[in-house]
């Protein structure tokens, strides 16, 4: 069976469009996914990468082009819960260690799912930490718990050394994938990722 790596974090909106659609990609794929959190913010400062907003501001007409594949995706996967984050661009250092410290205490996946929620349909300030608890708590979630983890030394350098592992394999942006060696970016890269890890997994099973 072959892994997806996906390269995340929650400050990229495509992160969490991909997120949506990804699952069952791998699953026609015959293949299982590997959510890496990453810190978009390290992988930028790593590669000298800056945000579409920033890098493209002044360039005519193409952030106009990426809210139109934005809404071209959004429509063509039925994902009609999407809404841009108000408050963006959000600084997601405490969530991005939530979520390392979340899998350590096995609730990594409704962590995952509420925060997505808060970010990318709520709208809500999740860089704000009594916003971050409120809507840990409204989930189930034991939000004191997970906020003093993000404390933890060894959940910041999880956190860390995943980054910096990202950029040494080429990551210099959200969302990435790879497939074996194979390196995807971009949402509309999901259907060579789907393809590639269908290719590998029937590759490894001729061997068995």
């Amino acid at each position: 069976m072959a892994t997806i790596d996906f390269i995340f974090d929650f400050g990229s909106p495509n992160g969490y469009l991909s997120w949506k659609v990804l699952p069952a990609a791998a699953q026609r794929a015959g293949a299982e996914v590997n959510l890496i959190p990453c810190l978009l913010g390290g992988v930028f400062k790593a590669t000298n990468n800056r945000s579409p907003m920033e890098a493209f501001g002044e360039v005519k007409g193409k952030l106009a082009y990426e809210a139109l594949e934005t809404r071209r995706f959004v429509e063509k996967h039925g994902l009609s819960a999407y809404r841009p984050n108000p408050h963006f661009p959000v600084n997601t250092l405490l969530i991005m260690r939530g979520l390392v410290a979340a899998r350590r205490m096995g609730v990594g996946e409704p962590y995952l799912d509420a925060v997505l929620k808060a970010m990318w349909e709520d709208g809500e300030k999740m860089d704000d930490p009594q916003v971050v608890a409120r809507v840990l708590s409204a989930a189930g979630l034991d939000a004191p718990a997970l906020l003093a983890a993000t404390q933890d030394p060894e959940v910041k350098a999880e956190l860390v050394a995943n980054t910096e592992a990202a950029v040494a394999r080429g990551v210099f942006g959200i969302p990435t994938f790879f497939v074996g060696d194979e390196m995807f970016f971009g949402k509309e890269r999901l259907e060579q990722v789907e393809q590639e890890a269908a290719r590998q997994g029937a590759r490894g099973g001729s061997h068995d």
